[in-house]
């Protein structure tokens, strides 16, 4: 229901073809990956553009990327849909895992668990989420994340389990 009083907004997404980064993933190792995808080197996968996160810092088992706490995330009360922040922290983690991965191995997350501590609006400005591998073995791996608002306050944790598998 759209009337003068509630004008219908407008986003308009753009990705490259996913088979692209499926390419880069397949042809170097994790790390090597993300410090291309960094240095603007290859095309982010459109998860990220279709939510607004951005690939922020990438170390030997760390990522940070931050979510744009824009209204199109919204739920029907009003705040920022608990399923975008949990997919934010569910990137970080895995990208972490991904980033100690040697040339030829993967992983999939097999579940998270995500505790959320406060509400994110437009006005709590843009989510950071900081993920780090735990422990990376040679079928599992273990990572935690923590997502912070504009000021610095923590809206959200998770941790996750991984399978590590060849490709």
């Amino acid at each position: 229901m759209h009337d003068a009083a509630t004008p219908a907004r407008t986003r308009t997404v753009t990705w490259s073809d996913p088979k692209a980064i499926a390419a880069m993933a397949r042809e170097y190792a994790g790390l090597d990956l993300f410090r291309k995808l960094m240095a603007g080197d290859g095309f982010a996968p459109p998860i990220m553009g279709l939510l607004g996160q951005t690939l922020e810092e990438v170390d030997e088992g760390r990522v940070v990327m931050k979510l744009e706490a824009g209204e199109w995330l919204y739920n029907p009360i009003g705040t920022v849909h608990g399923g975008a922040i949990a997919t934010l922290l569910d990137s970080v983690m895995g990208c972490a895992v991904h980033t100690t991965l040697p040339k030829g191995r993967a992983y999939t997350s097999l579940e998270i668990k995500v505790n959320f501590l406060r509400a994110v609006t437009v006005e709590t400005g843009a989510i950071s989420a900081e993920g780090r591998a735990v422990h990376v073995g040679r079928r599992s791996a273990v990572a935690e994340a923590k997502a912070f608002d504009g000021a610095g306050k923590l809206v959200a944790t998770a941790s996750t389990t991984c399978l590590v598998f060849d490709l």
